[in-house]
């Protein structure tokens, strides 16, 4: 019996380990391949080591053809700002639907929910024509708003379940104590859905941040494109570029945001998901 548990526990840490290697592949040639010059790339020894650093270069390069710092700002406006409003949106919608006197509750999660039927894509065009008729096409305000919209439907989803999990009783007795529907959201609810907010908050601001469609159809200046369409300026017609070190570099940088908001938050991010969707 021993001998099978130590044989089967040797076959999962193999498998553990080749998936793991998957992983950290493309990580190891990015590494591998970021110091190096464009020349030097082209060569095509991508799994040898660089004969020279060429950092001072490649930045160089970025910076003469995007505003990567921009870009960055944009982003991190748009993660912040968009996943928070729509967490903050989707809290009221989550409350309202499974602890107030509403009539039809189920049906007007469903109203909210519906917006994850069709695939996003299917909003672009008209949306792309309502920003062009109301102004908001190419302003960080329009970004902003588009992210917020699409964001709410699974985060008051997610919401809704962890609220739905919640005892009335513990509701009731804040009532009596003379609590108002909005107190027992403030200091009971939102207090209680620190986890599911905080992996909401990792989740949609990843999903932001890394976009490039929407970025790409809504804006089209520096002052307003976010992060992952600027970097496509890095490479040219049909995708293709002579300085590949300088978009692997840009990856790294663009990624540095996204993982520091992950070593903050992780310790929710796993509970948050596994409460939410009770």
């Amino acid at each position: 019996m021993n001998r099978i548990r130590k044989s089967n526990s040797k076959l999962l840490n193999l498998i553990i380990s080749l998936i793991a290697f998957v992983w950290i592949f493309p990580f190891l040639f990015v590494l591998f391949n970021s110091v190096k010059s464009g020349t030097e790339y082209n060569l095509g020894n991508f799994w040898d080591l660089p004969k020279a650093i060429s950092l001072g270069e490649t930045m160089t390069f970025i910076l003469s053809r995007i505003a990567i710092n921009s870009a960055m700002l944009n982003s991190i406006i748009y993660g912040v700002v968009g996943a928070s409003l729509a967490i903050l949106l989707s809290s009221l919608a989550a409350y309202g639907v499974t602890k107030l006197p509403i009539k039809g509750k189920f049906y007007w999660f469903l109203l909210i929910y519906s917006g994850t039927i069709f695939p996003f894509q299917m909003y672009l065009v008209p949306v792309y024509r309502a920003y062009l008729k109301i102004g908001l096409y190419d302003t960080k305000i329009g970004m902003i708003l588009f992210y917020m919209a699409i964001s709410i439907p699974f985060c008051t989803f997610v919401l809704r379940n962890f609220f739905g999990s919640v005892e009335n009783e513990l509701l009731e007795a804040a009532r009596m104590d003379g609590g108002t529907d909005f107190d027992i959201f403030r200091k009971i609810m939102l207090p209680m859905a620190k986890a599911p907010i905080s992996a909401l908050f990792l989740f949609q601001f990843s999903f932001i941040w890394n976009d490039l469609l929407f970025g790409l159809t809504f804006s089209k200046s520096e002052y307003v494109r976010p992060i992952m369409p600027s970097l496509s300026n890095l490479a040219g017609a049909g995708g293709n570029t002579t300085n590949t070190p300088a978009l692997l570099v840009s990856c790294i940088i663009a990624s540095i945001p996204t993982i520091l908001i992950y070593v903050l938050l992780n310790k929710n991010f796993e509970e948050g998901f596994v409460l939410g969707g009770k």
